[in-house]
């Protein structure tokens, strides 16, 4: 407000800058919006809606658990991008990339790449050739 007594005085931007102490390119800002509404162009706004509720936040996590092929990916990854595209598509709320990922660690989500699995991997069959046909094939008889 301070800004907007000056431009009204007729002071110039890079004096309004040195006054105040900040960018000329700050006072730029603040004098385009000036010129456009006035002394409530400066005015703060109140920020877009850009956080989910705690339940909002609970249903997230249980839908991230069922995998990303639920939401119709091929494999089981899931990106930030791809995290923020389920939560404006869900809960209409746009996160910006590292929004996600501050969203995520706080829920307590790492970074990490999940080991890759076969999605139809058969463990039975892969315990049968451990003890089975592995020590048969792995260590020949001695002559």
């Amino acid at each position: 407000m301070v800004a907007a007594g000056l431009f009204e005085q007729g002071v110039r931007q890079a004096e309004v800058a040195r006054l105040l102490g900040v960018t000329r390119q700050a006072v730029s800002l603040w004098h385009a919006a000036w010129e456009a509404d006035g002394a409530q162009g400066l005015m703060a706004r109140p920020s877009a809606r850009s956080y989910l509720s705690a339940a909002q936040e609970a249903e997230l996590l249980v839908q991230l658990r069922r995998g990303a092929q639920e939401f119709g990916w091929e494999d089981q990854r899931w990106t930030l991008a791809r995290v923020a595209r389920v939560i404006d598509e869900h809960y209409g709320v746009r996160f910006s990339v590292p929004g996600v990922w501050y969203l995520l660690d706080r829920l307590g989500w790492s970074w990490q790449v999940p080991v890759v699995r076969a999605t139809q991997r058969d463990e039975e069959a892969i315990t049968a050739w451990r003890t089975q046909t592995w020590p048969a094939v792995s260590h020949p008889a001695k002559r």
